[in-house]
């Protein structure tokens, strides 16, 4: 069996906006699914019969997956298990390599869906790297290749990962955009698609981080509704985080608690520990930024620190836990240790996406007031109103305009009270 079969079986569902459970519903499991596609289990007959009535494929079919596997057949199989090797190890640089060696026979064998497949499989590796730029001129490759557009399943891909990329850079309205265009092509995938949720997670995640949060509120509903009839816990738990973190930010403070609970209890570290890393990070950062400092909220820190031991991460990832860390440092009255803190994430901010840099100047300033040391403090303060200018985040430039206009009254009041203690005494 060549790579034909595992291939067309992942475009044909791909294009259908069927996830690996999916497709393989009541008889195959997922990971029964991604041994198929990846080449890595030959399917038997009955399996290939079964699996192309499932895709309503004609019988002919059959016949096209069943080719005699040719040399760069076995080149592609093997540069694409590599790839997946090293991606199931985190080391995405060496996956993105074997992906791009796969790829680049994919193309001189002209197998379109597999070159695609590949080059997808490369930006992944460029976003998990945070090489957000380069990550976004691959996949708009990707969507300028006319299998794009005759799929809608790799239209709503390319785009969500575009949205993702954006928001990384911190080009929130390119986020939303990009978040907007893939929900609205979510009208050509089948009713249920779990696609449909991943459209709609990456539109509340940009509509959120621009602070645009009643927009995002009623997306999470939407979302909400969109999981009835699913029975995947690990996508559950997923959307539940969502819109906890949605809820945190619009201030729903028992909403927030209630979905983050329930996202705790369906994510599970023993299933993908890199997730729980992030969901673990995200809860805590949310929770900081609702003000709510309580054992559960140092819990989730200490998870997240624990987690990102284990699975490595990228510099950005190690900076974002350091910033909570000084962030619940500040607000349990550690301010110096904070400011330290704050001074090394600082250094480098360079990082981090425009937004999150915002942060932490904002932050910063804030605990350099608290410190007494305030013409410092309005240097940062000015770095985050920029920062947060340039990211499209007009909700957090109010913030620290605020701050700054807090600093200015101080200073007047007490020139106004040192002038009238210094005016001689009239009889």
């Amino acid at each position: 069996m060549g790579n034909g079969f595992g291939e067309k079986l992942r475009a044909e569902r791909l294009d259908r906006g069927l996830t690996q459970a999916e497709l393989g519903k009541d008889l195959y499991s997922p990971s029964y699914i991604s041994l198929l596609e990846t080449g890595r289990r030959e399917p038997t007959a009955d399996v290939i019969e079964e699996l192309a009535r499932r895709l309503d494929l004609a019988p002919k079919a059959l016949e096209a997956w069943s080719q005699p596997v040719s040399i760069s057949d076995a080149e592609y199989v093997l540069a694409g298990l590599y790839a997946r090797q090293a991606w199931d190890l985190r080391d995405y640089p060496l996956a993105a390599q074997h992906a791009a060696t796969a790829a680049q026979i994919a193309l001189e064998s002209k197998n379109t869906s597999a070159w695609w497949n590949m080059t997808y499989m490369q930006a992944e590796c460029l976003i998990k790297q945070g090489l957000w730029a380069e990550c976004r001129a691959m996949v708009q490759r990707l969507l300028d290749h006319p299998l794009a557009a005759e799929s809608a399943g790799l239209g709503v891909r390319a785009r969500q990962m575009l949205a993702a990329a954006a928001q990384g850079q911190g080009q929130l309205k390119d986020a939303v955009d990009y978040a907007q265009e893939a929900v609205r092509l979510c009208a050509q995938l089948p009713k249920g698609s779990t696609m449909i949720i991943g459209a709609l997670r990456a539109l509340i995640g940009a509509l959120a981080e621009s602070g645009r949060l009643d927009e995002a509120w009623k997306y999470c509903q939407e979302m909400n509704a969109e999981m009835e009839g699913q029975s995947l816990p690990q996508l559950a738990g997923e959307v539940a985080w969502v819109v906890g973190n949605v809820a945190f930010m619009r201030h729903d403070y028992a909403e927030g608690i209630k979905y983050h609970e329930e996202a705790g209890k369906l994510l599970s570290p023993a299933y993908d520990i890199d997730l729980w890393a992030r969901f673990n990070k995200a809860s805590a950062a949310v929770r900081l930024s609702s003000g709510i400092v309580e054992p559960e909220t140092l819990s989730a820190i200490e998870r997240a620190e624990l987690a990102l031991s284990i699975v490595g991460g990228t510099d950005t990832d190690r900076l974002e836990v350091a910033f909570i860390r000084a962030r619940w440092l500040y607000l349990t009255g550690d301010i110096m240790g904070a400011v330290q803190k704050l001074r090394e994430i600082h250094v480098e901010r360079s990082l981090l996406a425009r937004h999150t840099a915002g942060e932490v100047s904002l932050l910063l300033g804030k605990a350099l007031k608290a410190a007494g040391e305030v013409e410092e403090a309005l240097v940062y303060l000015d770095e985050a109103q920029k920062d947060f200018s340039a990211a499209g985040a007009s909700d957090r430039v109010q913030q620290a305009l605020d701050a700054v206009l807090e600093i200015k009254l101080a200073q007047r009041r007490a020139e106004a009270a040192s002038a009238g203690s210094q005016q001689p005494a009239t009889s």
